[in-house]
């Protein structure tokens, strides 16, 4: 199992971060959280969805550009970078002084991909890559967020356990859990 801390050990650990990895469901806030530490930590703020995995038109960028372009991302000094995908943990996690896992239920991550569609729909987002206008989710979308504690979180364990056994692992259950990650560092106000 992941190296666990509690939420005011991750804030102390935060304060210091040089590289956070900020993981979890599609509409949990993987996005929102990263750009507030990379503005109260001075990160560099880095999406996968931005910087690697999609080309203009939705077009998915080839697996092997990916993995280079994700090596080249890890290698500077200081970042947040927010993605999900546990087959590039081996490039990733080792990489990594904190991971922040966003563990909301279910439907709190279906009512955040609602929330984005309405406030994005037909405009990019900060978050992605140019050409790709927010859409409305299709069924397998809606299937991947609906499955995934059964799907995706025995994977991720996993590649945690492979490629950064040691690396601390907060869990955020709550969006109302963000402040308090980020009050705790003392770079944040109330």
């Amino acid at each position: 199992m992941p190296n666990a801390i509690a939420l005011p050990e991750a804030a102390h650990r935060l304060a210091a971060a040089d590289r956070v990895l900020v993981i979890g469901c599609s509409g949990g806030g993987k996005s929102t959280l990263s750009v507030r530490i990379a503005e109260s930590c001075g990160l560099e703020y880095q999406s996968l969805d931005r910087e690697v995995f999609w080309l203009p038109d939705w077009r998915l960028r080839d697996r092997a550009e990916q993995r280079r372009l994700i090596a080249e991302l890890v290698r500077p000094g200081r970042w947040v970078m927010d993605g999900n995908n546990p087959s590039s943990f081996d490039l990733r996690v080792p990489r990594s002084d904190l991971i922040v896992w966003i563990r909301v239920p279910r439907w709190t991550a279906l009512a955040g991909v609602a929330r984005r569609v309405l406030a994005n729909h037909g405009a990019v987002r900060v978050d992605m890559a140019d050409g790709c206008p927010e859409r409305l989710p299709d069924l397998a979308f809606l299937t991947y967020i609906w499955t995934f504690e059964r799907r995706m979180v025995p994977r991720i364990i996993a590649g945690i356990d492979l490629h950064g056994p040691d690396v601390p692992v907060v869990t955020i259950s709550a969006r109302s859990e963000f402040d308090a990650l980020l009050m705790e560092t003392g770079r944040v106000a109330p």
